[in-house]
């Protein structure tokens, strides 16, 4: 069966790495359904009705956006807010529409693995910043499952390391 990938970029044009992600799925179009929601919805009104619909059309879901800010892009938590709706995403009168999907998401990152721990410049591992994320697939009762991060894109903008970006992403998605 199909991903459904939900790709949030507000600028996927200047995009080292999910730009490259992206062009790399399209290869694939029996396998992947690449969404990209800043392309959808330039002026940023979402057609919640039609995303609902593709959402319920797919058992596999991974979300892919660049983190910054410690969060996601502005349209994702946009989409998160219109699309998950209480009588469809989660209620006792919602069917729960998501439940059991697998999700998972997929985060590019300028700052290094290393600076995201405990000990790192930021205190917090990445895991424990995308908790409301899992905590939200988890009220759905969606399978959200462990998240996909490459990092470094603000230091290592060379070829060889974007293309290891995408061989890494596309082994996770070929694992999903």
């Amino acid at each position: 069966m199909k991903t459904l990938i939900i790709v949030t970029h507000p600028s996927i044009g200047e995009s080292a790495m999910n730009k490259r992600w992206v062009e790399e799925m399209q290869k694939f179009p029996e396998k992947y359904t690449v969404h990209q929601l800043y392309e959808a919805y330039p002026d940023e009104k979402i057609n919640v009705l039609a995303e609902q619909r593709l959402v319920e059309q797919y058992d596999k879901i991974v979300f892919q956006f660049p983190y910054y800010w410690f969060n996601s892009p502005f349209l994702l938590k946009k989409w998160f807010d219109q699309v998950m709706t209480h009588g469809w995403a989660y209620g006792s009168k919602s069917g729960y529409r998501i439940q059991r999907k697998k999700i998972a998401l997929a985060i590019s990152l300028g700052v290094e693995q290393e600076d995201l721990s405990e000990a790192g410049k930021y205190k917090y591992p990445l895991k424990e910043l995308t908790r409301p994320f899992e905590l939200s697939f988890e009220y759905v009762k969606a399978d959200y499952q462990p998240l996909f991060a490459f990092y470094g894109m603000d230091f290592h903008v060379s070829e060889n390391h974007i293309a290891q970006g995408v061989k890494s992403y596309m082994n996770f998605l070929a694992e999903f």
